[in-house]
């Protein structure tokens, strides 16, 4: 049996500190991408209660279908009563969250907030 190539394995790593989990996704966020992820964010975000940070900073692209998956992670969270944090310090993902009215849906942080550090 062959290696799965590596465009098709999903661009992410999981971590849990403490109580919350942080999902590190990479690369471009597009079409092809977002099928990969959808079904182990779709896993993920089964979870009640669960505090959730996207760590978005070393994704280098994102499209509308990423967007789309964003908002998607994020509604499945919150009816499940969790958290979810997008942590990114790029100012091109935040302009397009601003062109697409979507600032004020999540909660943004520049950085790993201060009580995962300490964990």
């Amino acid at each position: 049996m062959s290696p799965t190539p590596p465009r098709l394995l999903p661009p992410l790593t999981e971590r849990t500190l403490g109580g919350t989990t942080i999902v590190e996704l990479r690369d471009e966020i597009d079409v092809l991408t977002c099928a990969l992820l959808k079904s182990p964010l779709d896993v993920l975000t089964d979870t009640p209660r669960l505090d959730l940070v996207l760590d978005l900073r070393r994704v280098s692209f994102i499209d509308c279908s990423g967007v789309g998956l964003l908002c998607r992670v994020r509604n499945r969270v919150l009816a499940r009563g969790g958290r979810l944090r997008l942590l990114t310090d790029s100012a091109a993902f935040r302009q397009i969250l601003r062109r697409v009215h979507l600032t004020g849906v999540f909660e943004l942080c520049h950085r790993l907030p201060e009580d995962l550090v300490t964990v």
